[in-house]
């Protein structure tokens, strides 16, 4: 039975690397001065990771069910423990601040100077079974000690382990695909009105276009990130011919394109708020494989793409760095 699925699995690898290829990054302007990221789950993580690379350019992040930065310590089963749902002590603020400060100050991470004035919203929903409401507290309790930022959370919304929307995606009290959830909160209005800021409400519907782009080129230095082959960029109407804000969004695990298409990009509710804000929304993509053992498509939070990977040296920021360079954002 095992070797019946891998070869399925190694299958469908082979089959969606002889799709088309995905046409590069449009051009664009970006306003440097507007770039703000949020994730959800193991992209929550990653959007953290990348806020503390590059906090003089980040302005804010939004975290949605997600461990503090360097939660795991490279270390797989401290990740499936302690960073999840612990069985005895949790993630430690203090001790994880300490580590952060001595990033910075041998260059590993931006100086934490820059995340002066930063907005941080933190969210966890009360029926999360995947994440314990404790671990994300960490998070909210890292960045308090750290200082800086301006760190708002919300935990009083009943939601399962799913990225909350009002309307779209499955039933809110099931962790299951899409991991998406039917939950009367707008998550990503809550991350355009307290991260991304100067908006109230959302565009009447999306008129933008989404546009899958070309992933494998941005790799740094020859070294493999673990992404898919394509990612994908909204782009509102307004931001195709003048400067604009951007957003990345980072999806959780078993949310890639490769498990459920194009729906984190268009049902997540990003996309409305990006057209009001004139905000162009970044939608990097993961990818599942079995060497490295990353089964599940989660970005990289605890060392699969090397030990390094929640610093600047990181494969996967690496390979953001140079994404956003072709976009006009240098870090």
């Amino acid at each position: 039975m095992i070797s019946m699925r891998l070869n399925v699995f190694l299958g469908a690898l082979l089959v969606a690397s002889c799709g088309q290829n995905a046409p590069s990054l449009p051009a664009l302007q970006i306003d440097a001065d507007r770039v703000t990221v949020s994730g959800f789950s193991s992209g929550a993580i990653m959007a953290q990771q990348v806020h503390f690379a590059w906090s003089d350019v980040i302005d804010g992040a939004g975290i949605i069910s997600g461990p503090p930065y360097g939660c795991a310590e490279g270390k797989l089963d401290t990740a499936l423990d302690r960073c999840l749902a612990p069985k005895g002590k949790g993630p430690d603020p203090a001790a994880l601040a300490a580590v952060a400060r001595d990033r910075a100050a041998k260059g590993l991470i931006d100086p934490l100077a820059g995340l002066a004035g930063d907005r941080v919203w933190i969210f966890h929903g009360s029926t999360d079974s995947i994440v314990a409401e404790s671990v994300v507290a960490a998070s909210t309790a890292f960045y308090d000690t750290l200082g800086g930022a301006t760190v708002e959370s919300d935990f009083s919304h009943a939601a399962a382990h799913v990225f909350p929307t009002l309307a779209s995606g499955g039933d809110c009290a099931v962790s299951a695909s899409p991991y998406i959830g039917r939950c009367k909160f707008d998550t990503a209005g809550e991350i355009f009105r307290r991260v991304v800021g100067d908006v109230d409400a959302p565009a009447a519907q999306a008129s933008g276009q989404l546009v899958r782009f070309d992933q494998r080129s941005f790799a740094a230095d020859g070294a493999d990130p673990s992404l898919g082959d394509a990612g994908y960029i909204y782009v509102p109407q307004q931001c195709s011919k003048g400067a604009c804000g951007l957003h990345i969004a980072f999806h959780g695990c078993q949310q890639s394109a490769d498990e459920i298409g194009d729906a984190f990009a268009t049902q997540a509710g990003y996309n409305a708020w990006a057209d009001a804000a004139g905000v162009v929304v970044l939608y990097p993509q993961a990818s599942s494989s079995i060497i490295p053992l990353n089964p599940k498509g989660c970005w990289d939070w605890w060392g699969y793409t090397g030990p390094e990977y929640d610093t600047r040296q990181g494969a996967q920021l690496r390979w953001l760095a140079n994404v956003l360079a072709a976009l006009g954002v240098k870090v």
